[in-house]
Parts: structure tokens; sequence; C-alpha cells
């Protein structure tokens, strides 16, 4: 793992609020390594993006697309996977997901 290269395993869960949502959770050292990417951007441009995100490439697989990962009180960060990912990698909640994100 770089500073702006995280590569990592977790599980895929599924939030049901208003919505459901399928992600997984981000703790431990990738999420301080995501607070201190997101800490720099902001030092650096003096300006926080909406919701405290931070632009990434995910990759999980073969399938590799732009997104943004989200801050969370509960666990660190968060990674929202869509159903593209979910169709194109066979995955289904409770899956372990071999994550590699890519900061920006």
């Amino acid at each position: 793992m770089t500073s702006d290269h995280l590569i990592l395993t977790t599980p895929l869960v599924l939030w049901d609020g208003s919505a459901a949502y399928h992600l997984v959770r981000l703790g431990g050292e990738p999420a301080e390594a995501i607070t201190m990417h997101a800490t720099l951007q902001r030092l650096e441009f003096g300006t926080r993006r909406g919701f405290g995100s931070v632009k990434c490439w995910a990759q999980v697989g073969e399938t590799r697309w732009k997104t943004s990962v989200f801050p969370s009180r509960e666990v660190g960060w968060i990674l929202l996977v869509g159903k593209k990912v979910l169709r194109a990698e066979d995955l289904a909640v409770g899956d372990p997901v071999h994550l590699t994100l890519e900061l920006l």
C-alpha cells in the first residue's frame, strides 16, 4: 500500500436505508491513508469536495471505474459498488471484494 494506491480485501455489504446500496467499508490503515490524502488535498486546494469525498479509480477484478469514496462515521470510508460491477464480477452480499483504489 502506497499513499495513493490501496489494495485490500473486504466484504460486500448491503446498506438498506431510504434506498438499497451495495458498498464496501474501508477502515483501519486504508481509512487512515484516505483521511491523510483528503487532508493534504484540503490543505493544498483550500476546499473540501462534496460530502467530504475523495476522487479515485477503483478496480475489482477486471472492472475499473472512476468514482469517489465517502467518509462514514461508523467505519472510516465507504465505496459504493454499482450493479454493473456486481454483474461483471459476479458479486453478492457477503462476498470478499478484492479492491484496488488509486486516490486522485
